[in-house]
């Protein structure tokens, strides 16, 4: 049975070279470059992994390559399944 709540879920990336080499560049030019090849990184993942329109990143984490997307349990797991995902991990509220 297909799953259709969508949650807040965190995915975090395998190491990228890319990624840590414009990450020394602590220029504002070098964090602009960074935060757009994050953005697009992070979007071309979603777009080749899942249906468009079927989820909502709500920010790329330029900290840790990472991003927040609102996804479905079916889609967190075919996110898990992609090579360049090193790990997705549900939001978990605090009380």
């Amino acid at each position: 049975m297909e799953s259709t709540k969508s949650e807040v879920y965190f995915v975090f990336m395998n190491y990228d070279p890319e990624y840590e080499r414009l990450r020394s560049y602590r220029t504002k030019r070098g964090t602009h470059e960074l935060d757009l090849y994050l953005s697009k990184k992070h979007d071309e993942l979603l777009a080749n992994t899942l249906e468009p329109h079927s989820y909502k990143k709500t920010m790329s984490l330029v900290i840790v390559d990472g991003f927040a997307v609102e996804i479905t349990d079916d889609q967190a797991n075919a996110l898990r399944s992609a090579k360049e995902v090193r790990i997705v991990e549900k939001n978990q509220e605090l009380a």
